[in-house]
């Protein structure tokens, strides 16, 4: 399957310490209404390391079951115990879910045949389309172009979320990519940038707030207006920067919060409440 356009890494709203099934229900619904592309839970954006095993189901079978076949549905499955990372995509595969985001193996830093070996075994376990990951400053390893493309010659591995950091290395992926693998940029102030280099498109925290616009980026560029992309991109450009102020998904719930599509900003700990400084910029973005 193609993976392209805008995907929404949905947060995972809590309150009083316990999943809030009631605004994740009215999340789904409204971005499933919206002209992005795929959604995906159980990401960084959803807070993944802090959810229990039941919950990280339970969100799964809720999302395949509100989405029922208008948008793919990914799950974030990761982690740095190749088979344990297997069986969890195999229990999760049996709820109907299309395809996971697999980011690199955190902390114990593989090289790069041992990140092959790594996403081969969980391709080659699974029926389910393939994302890789790639983000150094949170894994502590980055995955070389090289590597990448080893994988991208197995079936059912179709692309990466690209947050490498280094823009050289992505443009020099876009230049040399297969034409049916694709590049999503994980980073939000990249996304235009990676669709004007034949990226596929974004998998962006921020476009949980303006999302018509994030869509309209991408619609713009589909048809090469690239003045009207920009034009667009301009309007949430500051935004985007403010979003990543402090830690995601602090600012990002915040402004849910404030839109009442969820009813608190609530994270669980380690992560905390964003400053009121922050706040009051956030307000200010949003025109309140």
């Amino acid at each position: 399957m193609e993976v392209s356009g805008v995907w929404l890494p949905v947060v995972t709203p809590f309150s009083e310490g316990e999943v809030d099934f009631e605004s994740y229900e009215r999340l789904i619904h409204h971005y499933a209404k919206s002209d992005i592309k795929g959604i995906l839970p159980l990401g960084t954006t959803g807070e993944a390391p802090v959810v229990t095993p039941g919950e990280a189901l339970a969100i799964l079978k809720k999302t395949v079951e509100i989405v029922n076949g208008r948008l793919p549905v990914f799950a974030g499955i990761g982690g740095n115990d190749t088979s344990l990372v297997i069986s969890k995509v195999k229990e999760a595969e049996r709820l109907g879910i299309d395809g996971i985001l697999s980011v690199c193996p955190y902390y114990s830093r593989p090289g790069q045949e041992g990140l092959y070996r790594h996403f081969q075994a969980i391709a080659e376990a699974t029926d389910l389309s393939v994302l890789m990951y790639n983000i150094p400053c949170r894994t502590g390893v980055n995955m070389e172009n090289s590597t990448v493309l080893r994988l991208a010659e197995i079936p059912n591995i179709i692309g990466i979320k690209d947050s490498c950091g280094d823009i050289r290395q992505t443009l020099a992926l876009l230049a040399s990519k297969p034409e049916n693998f694709s590049v999503m940029t994980g980073e939000d102030h990249l996304f235009l940038t990676t669709l004007a280099n034949g990226g596929s498109g974004g998998i962006l925290a921020s476009a949980h707030l303006e999302t018509k616009i994030f869509t309209g980026v991408f619609d713009r560029m589909m048809v090469n207006d690239l003045p009207g992309a920009r034009t667009l991109w301009r309007k949430v450009e500051s935004m985007v920067s403010l979003l990543f102020e402090e830690a995601n998904p602090g600012p990002v719930k915040y402004g849910l919060e404030r839109t009442g599509l969820i009813r608190s900003r609530e994270m669980r700990l380690p992560m905390t409440d964003i400053s009121t400084v922050l706040k009051i910029k956030i307000d200010q973005a949003l025109g309140g």
